[in-house]
């Protein structure tokens, strides 16, 4: 049997005490003799470093325990070279095959009695290689995320002098290539300051944040070339002590832009260009403002102007001319507006003017002039024709404290010149003054009616454009008096409103339509239904509660039902609009904004309150794709309702030239005569049910449309 190599190996006297240093040596280390070029000793370091015994390693030649093409140049030569020596990086291999970092030097030691060795000295590399590895692998990470973003990114150290940055940052500030600074370079800052509207100020402002290490910041930037940057500054940490700045730039040009285009949208009619209903009423509220100055209470007049016939225009000679008259009248209407007066169009062929300082006399002859201006023949191309209006004049303060007061007063006036023969003025008269008679029995009928039973509800269904699935249904309240006939909503509604008894009525309406919902449910059929919430009703102190109670006793689930909110209602308190709102979602209701377009709408009210869906009035759906007035609205609200994020449907819907553009303009849902009428329960439940193998659970989510009239 072979003797095994006794560990440590017996050598000659000066050797074996070479041997014995380098077992007390930290690093790994063994003695190469220089006659047999083989290993005499090798230390633990060593064989811990290598994972070898020393039996696998000693009498080995050197180039087994490091084998690499510069170890083996080196100890070929050392047979010739008694002196050689070498000190170099290079790669060991583990005995479980993974390579070792490490740095080596090759040493000649001769001993007294003539003998040659060669020690061979080792520090391990591995982990500080590994991690810079590591670092390399999460720096390149890093590069690739920075040139990924679509922020333009800049990382400053605490004294403002360039560490990095990403070409989405130097394109952003159009820096040319002999600008694109290399780190540590602190004269970027001035390049910056040239492209700036005000390069002086920007100066100030990063000096500022510089001597703030901790501060953060968002700032917007003005360039000198238009556009409009956006600026976010935080401190770079490291080991919880500031060691530099990183900024990030976005472009808000385009963004703000369109921000811009659709407040315009939002505040001009899209057809004259004259200040639309929201406008006109923002305008009235500077005016009531006045009174908080100091300065004498203001008074002006608003005139409510509606053109005669005009839908004989539209019939007989198109909507192209029917616009083009629309415009005239404005231009017209324009010659009788002073400085500070306001020309709207509220909508249709109804405009409106605000006449500011005036009183009696002052708005009966502006009234008188506006008549004289649109008594001109209108003459477009071999046609010759003319219009006429009907003026309503309401005068502030005495015919309104707020301006839905005001306007309602100049309609109502303008109104009763309709019902008086039309082409004419009147200035609003107090409601005591008026024949009442007539209203009070519709009231007392209307009440009547609530407690005998005589309402009941139809069902209009609500379509997904381009899968015609019936996804919903609006429930509409009908009226059928012994006496007068079917009663239309529109002339009882209102009065509901003035009266007060809308609260009464709405109550009705909801649990009726639970009801409906549940009992569907109960037969397999999940269809969502909308409620039309009145500004009143909402305004209600228990409204949450009932909404809440209603839907517990019919057993239906919240998300089966919507409440469809009236612009009126952004109007009011707005804290405590938002705090309802908030509880109705929270019980899992759906919430729309109802005939979107023709109130006082509000971007700001719509990113702040929790609303689902925006519904397109129909006065907008009427004359596509023909009229581009209404083709501008309705592309605008689609397009506004797809960037909040809200699902958006038209209503009136009744041609496929009004469906098919629709459906290319983006919108989600239609509902009209199109499809189908408002339906009494059983023909709704017939009408629909064979297609509702098409609806699945994602239809859960949105619901029908509200009482809508």
């Amino acid at each position: 049997m072979r003797e095994a190599i006794p560990y440590p190996l017996r050598v000659p006297e000066a050797p074996q005490m070479i041997g014995a240093l380098m077992e007390g040596l930290p690093e790994p280390a063994w003695l190469v003799d220089g006659a047999s070029l083989t290993v005499s000793a090798v230390n633990r370091a060593a064989l811990r470093l290598l994972g070898l015994k020393p039996e696998h390693a000693i009498g080995q030649p050197p180039a087994v325990l490091c084998g690499s093409l510069e170890d083996e140049a080196f100890w070929q030569g050392a047979e010739r070279d008694p002196f050689a020596r070498i000190r170099s990086d290079t790669v060991l291999t583990h005995s479980d095959g993974q390579p070792r970092w490490v740095s080596r030097s090759i040493s000649p030691v001769h001993t007294p009695d003539g003998g040659r060795y060669w020690l061979v000295l080792l520090h391990d590399q591995t982990r500080r290689r590994r991690a810079e590895a590591e670092r390399e692998t999460l720096l390149a990470e890093l590069r690739a995320t920075l040139e990924s973003t679509a922020d333009g990114i800049l990382v400053v150290d605490l004294a403002g002098r360039v560490r990095s940055f990403n070409r989405r940052f130097a394109k952003l500030w159009g820096l040319p290539g002999g600008l694109l600074h290399e780190p540590g370079d602190a004269g970027l800052w001035l390049s910056l300051q040239r492209v700036m509207r005000d390069g002086e100020q920007y100066r100030l402002r990063i000096e500022a944040l510089l001597d703030a290490p901790l501060m953060r910041s968002s700032d917007v930037l003005r360039l000198a070339d238009g556009r409009v940057l956006e600026q976010v500054s935080l401190p770079q940490m490291s080991r919880g002590e500031p060691i530099g700045r990183v900024f990030s730039f976005r472009d808000l040009s385009e963004k703000l832009a369109a921000h811009q285009r659709i407040e315009e949208l939002g505040r001009s009619d899209a057809l004259t260009g004259a200040p639309n209903r929201r406008a006109l009423a923002d305008r009235i509220v500077q005016q009531m403002a006045a009174v908080d100055t100091g300065e004498p209470p203001p008074v002006f007049a608003l005139l409510h102007l509606d053109l005669d016939r005009f839908k004989q225009i539209n019939d007989t000679l198109g909507h192209s001319y029917g616009d083009r008259v629309l415009r005239e009248v404005v231009e017209r209407l324009r010659g009788a507006v002073r400085g500070n007066d306001t020309l709207a169009r509220l909508g249709g062929d109804e405009f409106a003017l605000l006449v500011d300082g005036a009183q009696v006399f002052e708005a009966e002859a502006t009234a008188r002039h506006v008549q004289q201006l649109l008594a001109q023949p209108f003459r477009f191309d071999t046609l010759s024709f003319t219009v006429t209006a009907s003026c309503g004049i309401a005068l502030y303060p005495g015919d309104g404290g707020t301006p839905d007061e005001l306007m309602a007063s100049a309609e109502r006036a303008m109104h009763w010149v309709k019902e008086s023969g039309r082409a004419g003025f009147r200035f609003h008269v107090p409601r005591k003054e008026v024949d009442l008679l007539s209203r009070m029995r519709l009231d007392h009928a209307m009440r009547q009616a609530l407690a005998e039973g005589r309402f009941r509800l139809n069902f209009q269904p609500q379509v997904e454009l381009g899968s015609d699935r019936v996804i919903g249904a609006e429930a509409l309240i009908r009226w059928r008096d012994p006496q007068r006939g079917e009663i239309s909503p529109a002339e009882f509604i209102p009065l509901a409103e003035e009266s007060g008894f809308v609260v009464a009525i709405g109550e009705w309406v909801l649990r009726e339509a639970i009801a409906q919902a549940a009992y569907w449910l109960g037969r397999g059929m999940r269809m969502p239904v909308a409620v039309n919430v009145s500004a009143l009703q909402f305004q209600q102190a228990g409204f949450v509660e009932s909404v809440a109670e209603a839907l517990r006793e019919a057993a239906l689930p919240a998300s089966l039902l919507e409440l469809e909110l009236t612009e009126g209602v952004l109007l009011g308190d707005a804290e405590e609009g938002l705090k309802r709102m908030r509880a109705l979602a929270a019980l899992g209701v759906t919430l729309s904004i109802d005939d979107f377009g023709t109130g006082y709408s509000s971007l700001a009210y719509l990113k702040r309150f929790p609303i689902q869906r925006l519904k397109i009035d129909r006065s907008f759906v009427q004359g596509l794709p023909g009229d581009s007035s209404d083709v501008g609205i309705a592309n605008a609200i689609v397009q506004m309702g797809r960037a909040l994020g809200l699902q958006v449907i038209a209503e009136g819907v009744e041609t496929e030239a009004q469906r098919d553009f629709l459906a290319q303009a983006g919108c989600h849902e239609f509902q009209g005569y199109l499809y189908a009428p408002a339906l009494p329960p059983e023909e709704f439940e017939r009408r629909v049910r064979p297609q509702r193998h098409l609806v699945d659970a994602a239809v859960s989510g949105w619901m029908g449309l509200a009482s809508n009239c």
